[in-house]
């Protein structure tokens, strides 16, 4: 698996799907993969956070704020832990990335890109009792590449 950090992450093509942690959003890398490992086109899993999702780096200490970029480092592993995790097939190629800033904002940047944009019905935030989540809503109303919306097996 390959990863990158940055603020705006740009690809150029393959399919790209957003995983924020939640139970959807695995389900939408695992559906995701077996359709990029089909048509042999890369998969792009990306993970938009701040620094109230982000999980704490190593080097945070009583005191001292790291960099963001040892925020973004550990917003990458943890990312690579739950998309190894989800045991995907061993001929998909995975990229991982990860964005600073909203999910949905991040996810349409980077979509000008896909040939796919694939997210999970709801994620990690939000109302329980919503059809689709917001990143969801937006996505498929702004994106500039066909949409995947991938429902939860078995409820939420």
């Amino acid at each position: 698996m390959l990863t990158s950090m940055r603020e705006k992450v740009t690809i150029d093509g393959g399919i790209l799907v957003g995983h924020d942690g939640s139970k959807a959003s695995s389900e939408a890398v695992a559906w995701a993969s077996r359709h990029a490992a089909r048509l042999g086109v890369h998969l792009h899993v990306l993970r938009a956070w701040s620094l109230t999702n982000a999980p704490r780096p190593a080097s945070m200490k009583p005191g001292y704020v790291p960099p963001e970029k040892d925020f973004e480092e550990a917003v990458l592993a943890q990312l690579a832990r739950d998309v190894e995790a989800l045991h995907l097939p061993p001929d998909c190629t995975v990229d991982l990335h990860a964005a600073h800033g909203q999910s949905s904002a991040k996810l349409l940047e980077a979509a000008e890109g896909a040939e796919m944009l694939v997210v999970g019905r709801r994620g990690a935030g939000g109302f329980r009792g919503l059809l689709t989540g917001s990143t969801a809503d937006q996505v498929v109303r702004h994106s500039p590449c066909p949409v995947v919306v991938v429902p939860v097996k078995n409820g939420d």
